[in-house]
């Protein structure tokens, strides 16, 4: 089963970039049943950033399990607060909810970044 086409893999490529020169942090994002635990798993994909965790927001969606974590490095964190994070979950959960994945993806990171610059 593909969750993305490649037009929108590529409109959420694009997106996270745009969001990454804005912020200046680094995002990544993954969609996929997690292994293990979901926050664990959504953890180490954050921390196989390695140097750049630190600066990095790593947003996981496992689709089928319904669920969402958003991972935050050290120096994100003081731009990106969790209660920032907690409302652009709800409102990409609010999308998915409604069957759109794209336009929560979409939405979620340009939020992020947009909460992140207004924090710079």
């Amino acid at each position: 089963m593909r969750t993305l086409t490649m037009a929108q893999a590529d409109d959420l490529r694009h997106a996270t970039q745009a969001a990454e020169r804005r912020s200046r942090l680094r995002f990544g994002v993954y969609l996929g049943p997690p292994v293990g635990g979901r926050r664990h798993f959504a953890e180490k994909l954050h921390a196989a950033l390695g140097a750049e965790a630190g600066d990095a927001v790593v947003v996981f969606v496992d689709v089928r399990g319904r669920a969402l974590e958003i991972v935050t490095g050290e120096a994100a964190r003081r731009r990106l607060p969790d209660g920032s994070c907690r409302l652009v979950a709800m409102s990409m959960a609010t999308a998915f909810s409604v069957g759109d994945l794209v336009g929560g993806l979409l939405y979620g990171v340009s939020a992020l970044a947009d909460h992140a610059e207004t924090r710079h």
